[in-house]
């Protein structure tokens, strides 16, 4: 176990998409799907897809710092969902379905700030990025069934239909990222 780690909570659409493209990076230690950024208490899955909780679907990602930064995190993050959709990624509609960056402390805020302009200079997306950026108050882990559910259930359809394909564009797109499996 690394001496020091730092976490981020990062919201790119289904939390079973995210977790899966974080779980490929060096660098990572864990990633934890999860509900944040609602105003409910201990929410349930049921209750987050109902849309009126305010939560976002979400993966905490525990890193360590002397092997991948923030800014890299970042880079994946935006690299790796449509950071311009509000409320949505692909079929996935709803506000629990938003992008959004839930920050610790006011050095997460800004490199998170720096990267969303960092973007907007470059003109990487034809359209405005919609990112919401705002401070973690809570984290509720998401129920045992959601953890790891790529590795999983590689073969269901929404993992062959939409995270695979996303895998494979991290794996293309980060290639010096990707964790060397045994």
């Amino acid at each position: 176990m690394p001496g020091k780690t730092e976490s981020i909570v990062l919201g790119g659409g289904c939390f079973w998409c995210t977790e899966a493209v974080f779980k490929e990076i060096t660098g990572v230690i864990d990633v934890e799907p999860g509900y944040a950024g609602g105003d409910v208490p201990n929410p349930t899955y049921e209750m987050v897809c109902t849309g009126t909780t305010g939560h976002a679907e979400v993966v905490r990602v525990l890193f360590d710092p002397d092997e991948i930064t923030l800014k890299e995190i970042l880079e994946i993050f935006f690299g790796t969902h449509d950071p311009t959709t509000l409320n949505r990624q692909g079929a996935d509609s709803g506000k629990q379905y938003r992008s959004i960056i839930l920050y610790r402390d006011k050095d997460q805020r800004a490199t998170a700030e720096e990267m969303i302009k960092e973007l907007t200079n470059e003109g990487i997306y034809r359209d405005p990025i919609v990112t919401r950026i705002e401070p973690l108050h809570d984290f509720y882990p998401a129920e045992e069934y959601h953890h790891d559910y790529y590795a999983k259930n590689p073969y269901a359809g929404y993992c062959m239909m939409v995270i695979s394909p996303k895998v494979s564009k991290l794996r293309k797109k980060f290639s010096t990222r990707i964790r060397i499996k045994n």
